[in-house]
């Protein structure tokens, strides 16, 4: 007969009672996330600790905390599953001694604590910091692109408005065309009628996104998600998505800032520069960029900021009929301001500054020319302008060439890049399965969901690399150091109140006034 092992009578009571602390092993990870959250002086992040008197009593945000972090670590964000799981689940039972928050309680506390979120993130960052898990000398920058809670159907820009306004003009002269020849049949009139209206009322729908677009300057609208735009994802895929710009320390790939945007990567790179400086401390550390950062504009932030950046390279816009007159082979002579061509001219600059506009943004210009363009053998070769060639060199020129030098003395470092920006994107996407953004409506309660995410990373990656006791007796010495802050704190508290409720009492009985001097203290 064969053997199996049988489990206990569910209805048998346990010889010797046992507590719920017992179930819960001593190196499971949620006791680490426990002594993380007591850790963190939660009033200084901006979570709301102060409530009317009145009605039922809040929860603290400890407790939701705490809830959201070993939600995210487990790849559960929902808040019903959350609230599901509080009922269910061991190892939340412990963790939140048995509360079982709304889940309406649960969503509201992520949306609206965006900027207390991101401070536990950055108490993440400053607990690698301390175990020496962030090198502070090299660090890459990237963005990736989270799916919105806005369909592609419920984004417009002025092209498709004016696609759909088209469509229903057509439609609207079909069916007064069929009106007009329909005599007989009410019923068919009426519900050419009702087409009519229908059609109407979309009509100025659309009018009315078109003149927001016109005297707002946006260029998109979303109905769903305000803030969301379409945004072109790779291979000329595009998504109505939020892009997530990232900064990641090179030692031990783990992300020290993020931000979420609406907008491409072209303006992003001084901004998240100047964040990492502040978070480091210092300037002394080399970013690294893809192409999609490479802007004359950011190259003068960076240089400003004192920092330097390694930015990939892009490909040659335009070529001249024949490659080898493309303007890289134009050499500049910086003491006389002029470029020698392939064909040994001289082309030379009336020393005027032009405006390049491309899109929202403008750059400074000069322009290069010789009048030996027209009877050069190699005319044809060089330019199909009729006037002759033309170079332009932009204000930030020296600035590019500067980043191509640091590109050709360091490219095995720049070949780094991915290696150390895409690995939180692969867990977080294919791994956690974390492609789009869980919130709805507006960047602020999308950052919150974003900084959840990037906030369990960070913890995965300390728990996975440094050992667990030396992290819990970390964590329990702040623990304690923030009781007793607060223990010295209500005792003063309780001290001042004492005494200014002494002189108020003897300022009333005595008709005196608090700005005597007696009553300084």
């Amino acid at each position: 007969m064969i053997k199996f092992i049988n489990g206990t009578n569910r209805n048998q009571l346990p010889l010797f009672a046992s507590s719920i602390d017992d179930a819960i092993a001593q190196d499971n990870e949620i006791r680490l996330i426990d002594l993380f959250v007591d850790s963190l002086k939660l009033a200084d992040f901006g979570f709301t600790f102060d409530f009317v008197e009145n009605g039922r009593p809040a929860y603290h945000p400890s407790d939701l905390l705490k809830l959201f972090i070993y939600g995210y670590l487990i790849r559960m964000r929902s808040s019903r599953t959350l609230e599901k799981e509080c009922n269910r689940n061991i190892e939340l039972m412990w963790l939140l001694k048995g509360l079982v928050p709304d889940h309406n309680t649960i969503a509201n506390f992520r949306k609206d604590n965006p900027k207390a979120i991101a401070r536990v993130f950055r108490a993440t960052v400053k607990m690698a910091s301390h175990f020496e898990l962030i090198g502070s000398t090299l660090v890459a920058g990237d963005s990736t692109k989270l799916r919105a809670q806005n369909s592609k159907k419920n984004n417009f820009n002025s092209n498709k408005i004016e696609r759909h306004i088209a469509y229903i003009d057509a439609k609207l002269e079909e069916y007064n065309s069929a009106l007009a020849k329909e005599d007989s049949d009410t019923q068919y009139k009426q519900i050419i009628e009702n087409k009519i209206k229908k059609h109407t009322v979309q009509k100025q729908k659309y009018i009315g996104y078109q003149n927001t677009i016109q005297t707002t300057g946006v260029t998109q609208i979303s109905t769903s998600d305000p803030d969301t735009r379409q945004i072109m994802t790779r291979n000329n895929i595009s998504e109505v998505a939020y892009s997530v710009q990232t900064t990641v320390d090179a030692l031990h790939n783990i992300p020290i800032d993020f931000k979420v945007t609406n907008e491409n990567d072209a303006k992003a790179m001084g901004g998240m520069l100047r964040r990492s400086k502040t978070i480091l401390g210092h300037n002394h550390f080399t970013a690294i960029y893809d192409k999609g950062y490479h802007t004359g504009g950011e190259f003068a932030y960076a240089d400003r900021l004192g920092i330097d950046v390694l930015v990939a390279i892009p490909d040659v816009a335009s070529h001249a009929p024949d490659p080898a007159f493309d303007a890289k082979y134009f050499i500049y002579n910086k003491q006389t301001d002029s470029y020698i061509c392939p064909a040994k001219e001289i082309l030379v600059t009336n020393g005027r500054w032009y405006t390049k506009s491309r899109g929202k943004w403008s750059n400074q210009m000069k322009h290069y020319k010789t009048k030996a363009c027209l009877s050069c053998a190699f005319f044809k070769q060089c330019t199909q302008n009729k006037y002759g060639r033309l170079i332009e060199r932009s204000e930030y020129a020296d600035l590019i060439y500067q980043n191509k030098v640091r590109i050709e003395n360091n490219y095995e470092t720049y070949r780094r890049r991915q290696a150390i920006v895409e690995h939180p994107y692969g867990v977080i996407k294919r791994q956690w399965d974390f492609y789009y953004i869980m919130t709805k409506k507006t960047i602020k309660h999308a950052s919150a969901d974003v900084g959840l995410i990037f906030t369990a990373y960070n913890l995965r990656r300390i728990f996975n690399l440094i050992d667990q006791n030396l992290l819990k007796q970390y964590l329990k010495i702040l623990a304690l150091y923030l009781r007793a802050l607060k223990a010295t704190f209500n005792a003063f508290y309780d001290s001042f109140f004492e005494k200014l409720n002494q002189i108020s009492f003897f300022k009333k009985r005595n008709n005196c006034s608090l700005k005597s001097p007696i009553f300084t203290f």
